[in-house]
């Protein structure tokens, strides 16, 4: 916390600005990187073009498990208040979830 940012302004203060992006890179770059993933994923796309369209945000539903307890794979539906919905099959429920709001927003995009 405290000491954290003590560091970095001291090492602005003495060593300029690229130094000290230097350094916040080095310690959490792939920190960084994965919030900023996160907050580009297709769930998270799909929730703000519904909700920037005055829609609920969408709904997901597991419609099928196949596979052995080792090796799921999971059929998730991504829906839209509009009924508009895409399906997608992976191996977690996560993936199957990112992959069917992918495939919504892609079908949404096109009209």
């Amino acid at each position: 916390g405290d000491a954290m940012e003590a560091v970095i302004a001291a090492v602005y203060l003495d060593a300029g600005f690229e130094t000290a992006r230097t350094v916040v890179l080095a310690l959490w770059g792939d920190r960084i990187t994965r919030v900023e993933a996160d907050a580009r994923d297709a769930k998270t796309a799909l929730q703000e073009w519904a909700q920037a369209r005055g829609l609920a945000p969408p709904r997901y539903e597991e419609v099928a498990r196949s596979g052995p307890d080792h090796a799921p794979e999971f059929t998730i539906v991504a829906r839209l208040e509009t009924g508009e919905e895409a399906a997608s099959k992976a191996g977690s429920k996560r993936q199957a979830e990112q992959a069917a709001a992918k495939a919504l927003l892609s079908e949404v995009d096109k009209g």
